[in-house]
């Protein structure tokens, strides 16, 4: 049986909210030189922390020293990303740039 509303749509079932957000962190990210790039403090270098959330369509990068308790977005964040594989993606292509230096930002498409 299907339901319908009163205009004669159907009634769409409510979307699985576990597969809708995904988070990933990593620790103790040695940065090369010239570190990673923030929205807020500019470049920032050393023993850093990554996290990535995706939420609607979009990965949203943060960076942190580690143990630290605030957070900084990383330049150029958030990335388009259509699904949790391409977000994932996004992720570890971040912390490779951190590894990287350079004053990394955020990737422009996952690969």
């Amino acid at each position: 049986m299907t339901e319908h509303t009163q205009g004669g749509g159907q009634v769409q079932p409510p979307a699985d909210p576990r597969a809708s957000w995904a988070t990933w962190t990593t620790q103790s990210i040695i940065s090369g030189p010239g570190g990673v790039t923030t929205a807020e403090v500019g470049p920032i270098s050393g023993d850093l922390t990554v996290h990535t959330t995706w939420v609607d369509g979009e990965a949203r990068l943060t960076v942190q020293y580690t143990g630290a308790l605030d957070w900084y977005t990383v330049s150029g964040s958030p990335v388009p990303a259509a699904d949790e594989i391409t977000a994932r993606a996004i992720h570890q292509a971040m912390v490779n740039g951190v590894k990287a230096g350079r004053g990394a930002a955020a990737p422009p498409v996952a690969g």
